[in-house]
């Protein structure tokens, strides 16, 4: 079996079918790729960028590898956007490690997706390939890592200011992306940050935080998240709920971003004295 030679030919151009691996690390890559040759298969795993996601669509792979060890939110958002494409709908999907946690909540996105480890890949990808999804599960909501807007920048996070993350969910760096140069974050709320994100998960919780965070707006800029209804994660907090709350301690907002699939939020901003 011939290797593949990043930078050459690409591998669904020389040979009938081809498995494709997600990694976010280029070493690691490597010998992943090797225990995917060993189960007889040929294997692509050059670094993503959009031009390769659209020839996914254009030439589908036998089957879809991800590796969850690194970047899990990334990895899921991969495979929620091959999922919406009706060329690449019925592509077997296979996450492999990553956190139980982590994998548990991809699991509830896409329960007809295998899951299995790197010690079990090869008779996982055979079974994946003999048993391609016949009604392949497609979430109604799909976060497309490589289209629209970066979320730092729905944000507003700007060059070398100081962002306050407060109450922030495990991982929600990695939910960020890439940051603009200079970027500073930390996890408390105080007058010294440029933009803080308050994530906040009962309606008491915010209204007795809400006056060290009415601070915030006034010094820089405020946003408070909250849980969506579609999350499943319990919380009597609301757009409105938010609103009212915010309006209450003299601040006024003029901005709605969708954080992720659990996650809203509202930019707040100190109300004009007439």
């Amino acid at each position: 079996m011939q290797d593949r030679v990043l930078g050459t030919t690409p591998a669904w151009e020389k040979y009938m079918g081809y498995v494709r691996l997600i990694h976010w690390e280029a070493e690691e890559a490597k010998e992943r790729a090797q225990r995917i040759r060993s189960a007889d298969y040929e294997v692509v795993f050059e670094p993503l960028n959009p031009a390769r996601v659209r020839e996914l669509r254009d030439d589908p792979p036998l089957a879809v590898v991800i590796d969850l060890s690194r970047l899990p939110s990334q990895g899921r958002d991969l495979a929620l956007n091959i999922r919406k494409y009706k060329a690449t709908r019925h592509v077997p999907l296979l996450f492999v490690d990553g956190d139980p946690e982590k994998v548990a909540r991809i699991k509830d996105l896409l329960p007809d997706a295998f899951y299995t480890t790197w010690g079990h890949i090869e008779s996982s990808l055979h079974r994946a390939i003999a048993h391609p999804p016949a009604e392949p599960v497609v979430p109604d909501s799909v976060m497309a890592p490589f289209r629209g807007t970066p979320l730092a920048k729905k944000l507003g996070i700007k060059t070398d200011s100081v962002v306050a993350l407060v109450g922030a969910p495990e991982g929600f760096e990695e939910t960020l992306g890439d940051l603009p140069q200079g970027v500073v974050l930390h996890d408390e709320a105080g007058t010294s940050s440029d933009l803080t994100l308050y994530f906040a998960r009962s309606r008491e919780e915010l209204e007795s935080r809400m006056g060290r965070l009415a601070a915030s707006a006034h010094s820089g800029g405020l946003w408070i998240v909250w849980p969506k209804k579609s999350s499943g994660v319990a919380s009597d907090l609301s757009q409105k709920v938010v609103r009212e709350v915010g309006l209450g301690a003299g601040l006024v907002d003029f901005k709605v971003c969708s954080v992720d699939d659990t996650w809203s939020g509202l930019r707040f901003t100190r109300r004009e004295q007439k």
